[in-house]
This record gives structure tokens, sequence and C-alpha cells, in this order.
């Protein structure tokens, strides 16, 4: 995934939910600590674009692998961007929880126990 400033907030969004579709990002104003949790109010809308928002300005690869934790993903997009993000796990009922609690789960284990809890396994 490539992180470019003429990316608008929603299609990085989509290419990641394209690789865990039980899975959200999404970028705030602030940065937050491992396991610990963002405010709504401080939430960027998706119609901005990475230029925009982000602190450091260089055009990155992102390569994003199952094996990577939540942390992990969320402190690259930190050092590498200066971007702040939060991922989101689907629950039933269309919720979308914060995975502060299991910041040390893979990206691919949050997405697999999101699938279970939907399918009711």
């Amino acid at each position: 995934m490539i992180i470019s400033d003429e990316k608008r907030i929603s299609q990085v969004q989509e290419a990641f939910s394209k690789l865990f579709p039980h899975l959200n990002l999404k970028f705030y104003k602030k940065a937050h600590s491992a396991m610990e949790g963002s405010q709504a109010k401080e939430e960027w809308g998706t119609d901005l674009t990475i230029g925009e928002i982000r602190n450091i300005q260089e055009d990155k690869d992102l390569k994003i692998q199952g094996s990577m934790t939540v942390g992990e993903l969320e402190q690259t997009f930190e050092n590498k961007f200066g971007l702040h993000v939060q991922v989101f796990r689907e629950s039933t009922g269309g919720i979308w929880l914060q995975t502060t609690a299991t910041d040390d789960w893979t990206l691919q284990a949050q997405n697999d126990r999101s699938e279970a809890m939907l399918s009711g396994s």
C-alpha cells in the first residue's frame, strides 16, 4: 500500500479493508499510547487527504502483513508517516470495537476473531 499525499483517508481505509475485511482503520488528530483508545471527537474526516493530516512528508510503501500486531501497525503509521491510527474490529450488531485490549494480537488473529464471532463459531 502506497501512502501518498494525494490519497484520501477513505482510499487508505478501503485498501486496508480489502486485506482484512473485518477490520477498519481510523485516523486521529492525536496520538494514543499502547492499549489506549482514541476519542471519536478526535477522528479526522474520511474526505481529507493524507497530505492534509500527516506530520512526516514522504511517500513510502507500507507492507502490511497479517503477522503484524495491531500495535506494530499503529506504530509504523506513527513513525513512518506521522499519522495517528487506531484499528477497529467488527463485532456483532454492526458494532466496531477499538482493539485497545488486544493490541498485541496480529491483524490476522483480529480478523479471524471477528469472522468467527459474526458466523457464530
